[in-house]
């Protein structure tokens, strides 16, 4: 009996100092956390082998975070991938329509948010100014020079060649009055204050022809013929083509003289800007001038641009890890840890294995106590 409580007792004590050291080995992983000193001599096993190989963990950790963690492959594998490019297309989508295409914002709004004010005002200043140049230059080139010289030769050539025309309308016109009631009417007019004008002569001559009546018949058929005689057609034609000729080498400043330009220059300048009504276009919205803005989006922009991004991502995603020095981030932020962070940090992560370490060793230090009472039983 005695034996058995001897045993019991050694199990006891080979626990409680396996367990023992076994947690004093897991503390002294971090503590104590700083160096002890006895005057100049530091103590064994300070400070704890983490903080003492703080530098060196902490660059072992970039490495692993680059190399194994976050390297391009894992990038590309979950981030870059169709599921994603989809999202992300149609978050892009949806952030367009929200805060452009459907926005209640005005295009004077717009404006203001990309720094540009009075706008309306610039606009009409610039618009009056380009058309006083651009006026004052059509004035010029109109009246500098002769009509042959300022009109177009095509229309020049057009209006010569109605001149035939413009004769026979003429001829046409001059037979249907000759023979009207309001041309004999002028003719007897014309005849009566002739005689009138000659006195005893025209009496005379009013005697011998008889009835004005008659006189006026006679001098009707008379114009009719000389009217339709083909000489008449060629005289008149050759009087209109000279005259054009006249009219061709006048200068175009005495043609347009008296011409109210100042108030043509107001009148096309006010109706420019009564067409353009600037302030009220840019009263509306984008939705109001591109209702279907969100669809031709939808299938020739986000899809596109999303594609661009994820493009561009792949190719400089390894140069782009590279110039980030992830190691040289990770290694600077765990120097910059206290080493209670870090404490906490692993024993958070791994506090349930190292209590089984801890049991574990007061299990092999138990085993150990019993093995040795067995030994010491059969050694006497």
């Amino acid at each position: 009996m005695d034996f058995i409580w001897t045993l019991l007792f050694m199990a006891f004590i080979g626990a409680l100092i396996g367990a023992f050291t076994n947690h004093l080995a897991i503390k002294m992983l971090f503590r104590p956390h700083e160096a002890k000193y006895i005057g100049n001599w530091r103590l064994p096993f300070t400070p704890g082998l983490i903080p003492k190989r703080r530098d060196e963990l902490a660059v072992q950790l970039g490495r692993t975070v680059t190399n194994y963690l976050v390297t391009p492959d894992v990038l590309r594998n979950k981030l870059l991938t169709p599921e994603m490019e989809r999202k992300a297309e149609a978050f892009l989508q949806k952030k367009i329509e929200d805060h452009v295409l459907h926005s209640d914002k005005t295009l004077h709004d717009w404006l203001h948010v990309a720094g540009a004010n009075d706008v309306v005002e610039k606009a009409e200043r610039k618009i009056e100014s380009l058309l006083d140049a651009q006026l004052l230059s059509v004035r010029t080139k109109l009246t500098s020079g002769t009509i042959e010289e300022v009109v177009p030769m095509e229309w020049q050539e057009r209006a010569k060649a109605q001149i035939p025309v413009m004769t026979n309308y003429v001829l046409k016109r001059s037979e249907q009055f000759v023979d009207s009631y309001e041309g004999k009417v002028m003719f007897q007019k014309l005849i009566n204050d002739f005689l009138e004008s000659k006195g005893t002569f025209g009496g005379m001559l009013n005697m011998l022809f008889g009835d004005s009546n008659s006189l006026v018949e006679k001098v009707q058929r008379e114009a009719l013929k000389f009217i339709n005689a083909p000489g008449t057609y060629n005289l008149l034609h050759s009087v209109i083509d000279k005259e054009f000729e006249k009219l061709q080498k006048r200068p175009m400043e005495e043609l347009l003289a008296g011409f109210n330009w100042d108030g043509l220059f107001t009148s096309v300048k006010a109706y420019a800007n009564k067409e353009l009504a600037l302030d009220a276009r840019l009263n509306k919205t984008i939705r109001d001038y591109w209702p279907n803005g969100s669809e031709w989006t939808a299938e020739n922009l986000t899809p596109k641009v999303t594609q661009f991004a994820f493009d561009q991502a792949q190719k400089q995603l390894e140069e782009s890890l590279k110039k980030l020095k992830l190691d040289q981030i990770v290694k600077e932020q765990v120097d910059t840890f206290p080493v209670a962070v870090l404490e906490d940090l692993v024993l958070g992560i791994s506090k349930r294995e190292f209590k089984m370490i801890t049991i574990l060793g007061g299990f092999l230090g138990g085993l150990i106590g019993i093995v040795q009472g067995l030994i010491v039983l059969l050694t006497n």
